[in-house]
Order: structure tokens, then sequence, then C-alpha cells
């Protein structure tokens, strides 16, 4: 509670212009896997932009056990939750069960956002007896044409599988896991929105959450952008053939309350930093008390509150 009031207290002040960290994060997002098997149009693992194949540094796909035991003994004391998502697919590391089982013996929080393709009964019942909190399942449409126009490589009869086990697992252990369906509003599915709101339940989520989607190259417009501008992060100009994004809002909490913390244990200031632009160091060469406040990190949050970062300006809130 007392690391919560001073976050929330030194954010307030930072409105005014007093840019000062006397907190911990309160949330960390954890990269278990910084690979994928699909090929997501627009996402730069999907793409090949970012993967460890292309990495100069020769980043590891998956998250060791020291790099998760230094993060852990770094957060227990003050974060509040974990999520066990970035950039690839969290479920391909084999030690993801147990990584939450440590996190939730720590009393946390723990959240895991997948395409779920890699899910097996098996794992179900992992992640479940593990104390995993809530689940993301990511299925962005109820055809498999309307599917596999985003989640290429994907199936969409594997998701509905995987959320059929993960029910199962639930009800099985009595277990108090949140399963959690998410559609990205696309052009491809937005004939399907309706039938996600009546159907989520049967297909065994608990709730649904519609997300905009991030593009590139949107200034000419998309295909997979929503006819409806409301539920798209750009918007038409003047000239009806270009697109800009819409207004962004200066200070951002999330920058201010966690980090990232990828493969290799970088610790980045939040998820839209995909290229690791902006690391403020590596937990495995100092301490996290130390990286959350050192001048690569003000100097961020300064900007972020004043200047709007690169990073920032792909960010739709």
């Amino acid at each position: 509670m007392g690391n919560a009031v001073r976050c929330y207290t030194g954010y307030a002040l930072s409105l005014l212009g007093s840019v000062h960290i006397a907190h911990r994060p309160m949330f960390v997002s954890v990269e278990p896997s910084a690979v994928c098997q699909l090929r997501c149009p627009e996402c730069p693992v999907g793409h090949g932009a970012v993967s460890p194949r292309n990495s100069k540094a020769g980043r590891p796909p998956f998250m060791s056990s020291e790099v998760w035991q230094r993060t852990l003994d770094e957060i227990k004391r003050h974060a509040h939750t974990v999520q066990f998502y970035f950039q690839g697919e969290p479920l391909l590391n084999p030690n993801l069960p147990q990584m939450i089982s440590q996190a939730h013996a720590e009393g946390l929080y723990t959240i895991v956002s997948t395409n779920a393709q890699a899910m097996t009964e098996p794992m179900a019942e992992a992640l479940v007896s593990a104390g995993l909190d809530r689940i993301i399942v990511s299925m962005d449409g109820l055809s498999e044409e309307s599917y596999r126009a985003y989640r290429v490589g994907g199936s969409l009869a594997k998701t509905k599988e995987a959320l059929r086990m993960l029910r199962a697992a639930k009800e099985r252990l009595h277990a108090h896991i949140t399963i959690e369906l998410q559609c990205l509003r696309l052009r491809t599915n937005e004939q399907e929105w309706q039938d996600f709101k009546r159907q989520y339940k049967s297909l065994g989520a608990d709730t649904l959450t519609f997300k905009t989607a991030q593009l590139y190259n949107y200034t000419h417009g998309h295909p997979l952008m929503p006819s409806d501008p409301r539920y798209s992060r750009y918007v038409a100009s003047g000239n009806s053939s270009l697109y800009h994004r819409r207004p962004l809002h200066r200070g951002c909490l999330r920058v201010w309350s966690g980090v990232v913390i990828t493969t290799d244990g970088e610790v980045l200031p939040c998820c839209y930093d995909k290229s690791h632009a902006y690391a403020y160091g590596n937990i495995m060469n100092a301490p996290l008390r130390e990286l959350y406040n050192n001048e690569k990190a003000l100097a961020f949050r300064r900007a972020a509150f004043r200047e709007t970062p690169q990073i920032c300006q792909e960010c739709w809130k």
C-alpha cells in the first residue's frame, strides 16, 4: 500500500513539473519468450522486424531461470502484478507454469496473454494449478477466414479448443482464474463483433475485450482499418485519402508505475519500446531500484511528460 501511495503521489507531482521517484515498480511485464509461431502482419516479431535472430546482441529466445529469479527477488516486496507477456508467445517457454507458481507464492497477481496455439491439456492444467489469476486469449475472428486474416499461420479451431481446455481445468480445479477473450477490431472481423458478444461465454470465456489495432503505414489507409472510424486509432485528415493518429494525452501513468523486463534482462519503460531504444539498463548488471531511478529513466519520463517520445506516438490509450 505504501508503495502505491508513493507512486500516485509522485505521479501527481510530476504533472506539476517535478519528476522525482520515491517508489518501486507497481507492475512488471516480463518476457517469457521472444519468439512466436505466428506471422501477424502488424507485429514486429511476426513480420521479423524484432526477433532474437535479428538481434545484434544475440538476445535469447526464452527468459532464463537466472533472469527470472533476479526479477522476482527484486519485485516481490513492492509490486502488485506480473504480466507474463511482451513480444513473443509465452506458452512456448516450458518454464512458464513454474514462473507463475513462484510469483503466485509471493502474493503477486499474475496475467498471461497468448495466441493459444501451443495450448494442450497438460499446459491448461499446469497454468490453472500454478495459481494464474487471468489469461487473455487472442481470437480475432469467428471464421477461419477472418481469424487468419490477422493471425497468419494460426488456427481458429485450436484457439477454440484452448478455451475449452482452460474452462474444463478451471471447473475441475475450482479455480478463480479469469479467462478473457480478446478481439482486435479489424475490417476483416467487423461483421462478427455482435456475434462475439453473444458467443464468448459459450466459447468458455468469462469476459470479452475489444481492442483497437496498431497499424503501420496507415497514412493512405490500411486494409485492416475498421470502416467505422470510432473503432480505429487513425482518422481521416482534410484529404479523405490521408489518415493521421488521434491526439495523444501526455503524462502516461504506465511509465511511472511499471517496467518491462526482456528475456535477457533489459529493463524497458513500457511495452511500446519494441526495439529496446530506451532501455534503462540490465537487471543482471544493476539492481532494479537503481535502474528504475537512473538518469536514463528520469530523462525518458521527463520526455514522456513534455515532448512525446517516438514510442509514445505509437501508443493510444
